[in-house]
């Protein structure tokens, strides 16, 4: 399943609001994040500046963002966290996502390395 990685910046002096809204994400919101396809959702917060790197597995990020797009839950979340950020011009957080290229995965490595191996083994 493709990987996605992403930064925005908290207001360093809302980080601790930020930090409690996630605690307890609505059930409702959480429900939609399942049903849109977001799998092994993280978000990660640097406490010195609030640098927040968020990492997402989905078989398409566009797809999975348009379909919480469609969901009057999203609407709602993405209005109050708006306040959070800033560098996002008054947009929602969700659609300012800058996305990090990937340039190491462990797994994704061994795995070819493992391949490798094995067509030098049987040829």
């Amino acid at each position: 399943m493709p990987r996605y990685c992403f930064s925005l910046q908290v207001r360093p002096d809302r980080m601790a609001e930020y930090v409690e809204r996630h605690e307890a994400v609505w059930p409702e919101m959480l429900a939609a994040l399942d049903e849109t396809g977001w799998r092994n959702y993280s978000l990660f917060l640097r406490e010195d500046d609030g640098l927040l790197i968020g990492y997402v597995e989905a078989d398409d990020l566009a797809a999975a963002q348009a379909a919480m797009d469609a969901t009057e839950v999203n609407a709602r979340w993405q209005a109050q966290m708006t306040e959070f950020f800033t560098g996002i011009d008054g947009r929602a957080p969700d659609q300012n996502f800058v996305l990090l290229r990937e340039v190491f995965n462990l797994d994704d490595q061994l795995a070819s390395s493992r391949h490798a191996e094995e067509s030098n083994r049987h040829d």
